[in-house]
């Protein structure tokens, strides 16, 4: 009987790596700073990804273009990216398909000195602008202060583009008139001391668009979620119970405090309440609200932007719940 039983407890101890073995793997494509890794690592640490069924592994590289590469040759299963650069993929014939992740957007800062007031106080002045002339938040506010104040933004101010390091560096020095710049950098530019004269989210609004629509997400390919079935609602739950957690738990952002760089505690909180900030409501994301915003980049940002995705393709949003 003896030997019966420690047979089996070795028998059962032997089948428990196999059966982890079985979960699919999901292999996600990130840069070594980013901050998709604050989700993904809060995943992975707490266990998310195999309560949900997948297990997911951390793959770095040195850039966007690396990462998007990757998934592309199959070296990589996931990545994050905006949806309109992958409604662009898919209208081109890729298979990618988008499971929600934020919602974060930028804005433009100012000095904390500043007098301005609105964007039409910005006229003759420099804007330094993160991510070139297509950057979507640039586009967005120029669209705003057309609409709110007749104003051709781009005509009537001179632009400074630039890696966001630079506008970050630059913007603090108080050399811009007004800065815009991806969403981290502009956090650590509040904390310290730049002020927001305008959100994206504010600017989207007027111009009647859905600012709850999540412009970053995971994009898959199909015939990998297809192989996988039901991966993308687990993915997705993952996600969500990781943001659950980040907003619930103040001390589970210790764990990541290293990795986010903040100079000091009012970067620190600035970056966490930004971040959560960012989070979308649960749900599907509203097609019909993707397809305006799209057809406005379109209008603004032409094929140069959007290339063939004038329209929201079918099947680019996952169907989760």
């Amino acid at each position: 009987m003896k030997v019966f039983l420690t047979a089996l407890v070795l028998g059962c101890a032997a089948a428990l790596p196999a059966a982890a073995q079985e979960l699919p793997v999901v292999r996600a494509a990130v840069l070594k700073i980013g901050t998709v890794n604050w989700e993904l690592e809060t995943i992975a640490a707490n266990g998310f990804d195999t309560a949900h069924g997948f297990k997911l592994e951390m793959v770095t590289y040195a850039d966007n273009g690396a990462t998007r590469i990757a998934v592309e040759g199959d070296e990589a299963d996931m990545a994050v990216a905006d949806w309109i650069w992958v409604a662009r993929q898919r209208a081109e014939g890729k298979d990618y398909v988008v499971v929600p992740y934020s919602r974060a957007v930028g804005g433009l800062l100012v000095p904390g000195g500043s007098d301005a007031e609105t964007l039409a106080d910005l006229k003759g002045g420099k804007i330094g602008i993160a991510g070139g002339p297509l950057d979507k938040s640039w586009l967005i506010l120029r669209a705003f202060a057309q609409q709110e104040y007749g104003m051709d933004l781009k005509a009537e101010t001179e632009q400074v583009f630039g890696a966001p390091p630079l506008i970050f560096k630059s913007g603090l020095s108080g050399d811009y008139a007004g800065a815009i710049n991806f969403w981290h950098f502009l956090a650590k530019m509040k904390a310290a001391g730049m002020r927001e004269l305008i959100s994206v989210e504010t600017a989207a609004e007027a111009l009647g668009l859905d600012p709850d629509v999540p412009l970053l997400g995971y994009y898959f390919k199909e015939d990998f979620l297809a192989g996988h079935e039901g991966l993308a609602q687990a993915f997705y739950e993952a996600s969500r119970d990781a943001k659950a957690l980040l907003a619930e738990d103040a001390s589970a952002w210790e764990a990541l405090r290293p990795q986010m760089n903040a100079a000091d505690e009012a970067e620190f909180e600035q970056l966490r309440g930004d971040w959560l900030a960012g989070v979308p409501q649960r749900g599907p994301v509203d097609a019909g609200a993707a397809d305006k915003l799209l057809s406005l980049m379109a209008e603004l940002g032409g094929a140069e932007l959007v290339g063939q995705a004038s329209h929201v393709p079918d099947g680019l949003f996952a169907e989760v719940q």
